[in-house]
């Protein structure tokens, strides 16, 4: 491999890897892959499968901080810390909390919405050039209330949406079993939105994006990134990237978007990212645990995780566990949502699952990073998209590929830069 041919180094071939991989191929550009794993090893592979661009709403929120102060009590809760890895996670939770403020949780909206509304339009024009749109399946999500109380409490974040122009509809009783039939009596209330997809599976949709970008002359290198240098920071010089092998790589300009482990890179480079391995877990299903196949996606709106049909079986997944990278999973968080997906949904068979976790890269107000590096613009950041990875991936792509060129962005990134997480 001539390193000096290559344009750009894209460090991660998660979703949000190969979908930046696929837009500057796209250009013409000549780009390499890193990848300490494999394709889609972390969260891009296991992930719930949704499209969600109806989800504009920051985890760090005022409602959010007064749930997560009885859920952080229970530890198989739908947001949870770890008490032992507080000494590596309290910097995020103080942000995460200072992020949870009217002033900011308004800002983190705006940006959200801008990003959802990138997306979906930047999904269709993908998947159209690189033909996976057989892969999709516009099924909408619906969203699933036991109590009148938190129905009504959602209102004012359903509201929030409509003024971003997303649209809904309301259930309520007897409507709502007619609308989605199998589900539990125990529900009383149901929001439906049109405007959520679902990939038929996560990680058969990431391999099938890497096999497009072999076709169109893109390549891969496996390796951890040790050290990236920047060089004077100029136009004409290239970037180094050193591998744990000793291996050197040299483009003309690197984009990292190596998910949780991206802010050690950023660190680097001067720019400190508060950023955690927000870990969520699953449970995968054959086609058959349910004799009456269900096409929507649900949402368990008390509960923080979904059931979400595939192409060949159902995942049932979520939850937020913060804790180290490298500490060991915690599977009874999977099991017992499964045992709660089997009281919801009756006649459900759960006892073929295969569980799984993964570690969502999250910053504490909910948003990603998309910027240059402070040392260099010839480094473009692309992480942090917590839950929203996949949906947001070729919104992300597009504003990369706009940085990279020196173009103007198509929205405005001045939420998603860097800076904003220097402590004032």
């Amino acid at each position: 491999m001539n390193n000096k041919a290559v344009d750009v180094l894209v460090i991660g071939a998660g979703i949000i890897g190969l979908s930046v991989a696929e837009k500057l191929v796209d250009q013409g550009l000549k780009v390499t892959l890193i990848e300490k794993e494999e394709v889609a090893a972390g969260a891009s592979r296991g992930n719930a499968a949704g499209l969600a661009f109806s989800d504009i709403m920051p985890l760090a929120s005022p409602g959010m901080v007064k749930k997560s102060i009885k859920w952080l009590m229970d530890p198989l809760g739908p947001f949870s810390v770890v008490p032992g890895d507080l000494p590596f996670t309290m910097t995020w939770l103080l942000r995460f909390l200072r992020a949870s403020r009217s002033s900011q949780f308004e800002k983190s909206i705006v940006g959200q919405a801008s990003l959802m509304e990138l997306g979906q339009t930047s999904f269709q024009t993908v998947l159209e050039r690189t033909g996976l749109k057989s892969m999709i399946r516009d099924n909408g999500a619906l969203h699933l209330y036991q109590s009148r109380e938190s129905y009504r409490r959602d209102q004012a974040n359903w509201q929030y949406r409509a003024r971003h122009g997303l649209d809904y509809s309301c259930y309520e009783g007897q409507a709502l079993h007619e609308f989605q039939s199998g589900l539990s009596d125990r529900f009383l209330a149901g929001v439906f939105v049109p405007a959520w997809s679902s990939v038929s599976d996560p990680a058969d949709y990431c391999h099938a994006l890497y096999k497009h970008l072999i076709r169109r002359g893109a390549s891969v290198v496996y390796g951890e990134v040790k050290s990236i240098d920047p060089g004077n920071g100029s136009q004409d010089r290239t970037v180094e990237v050193i591998l744990d092998s000793g291996q050197q790589l040299e483009a003309r300009q690197v984009v990292i978007a190596a998910g949780p482990w991206s802010a050690e890179l950023s660190k680097q480079l001067g720019d400190k990212v508060p950023m955690v391995g927000e870990r969520g877990y699953n449970t995968t299903l054959p086609q058959a645990a349910l004799l009456n196949p269900i096409e929507r996606t649900l949402v368990f709106s008390d509960h923080g995780f979904v059931f979400t049909p595939l192409e060949n079986g159902y995942r049932i997944g979520g939850a937020s566990e913060i804790a180290r990278l490298d500490r060991a999973p915690n599977y009874r968080r999977s099991k017992l949502m499964a045992e709660k997906a089997s009281q919801f949904l009756p006649g459900l068979e759960i006892k073929e699952g295969k569980e799984w976790m993964g570690a969502r890269p999250s910053t504490p107000d909910t948003l990603p990073v998309i910027d240059y590096s402070t040392r260099s613009r010839n480094i473009v950041y692309a992480f942090g998209h917590g839950h929203l990875g996949l949906t947001q991936s070729t919104a992300t792509a597009q504003l990369v590929s706009e940085l990279l060129l020196r173009e103007t962005p198509s929205i405005d990134i001045e939420p998603l830069q860097v800076k904003r997480f220097a402590w004032r």
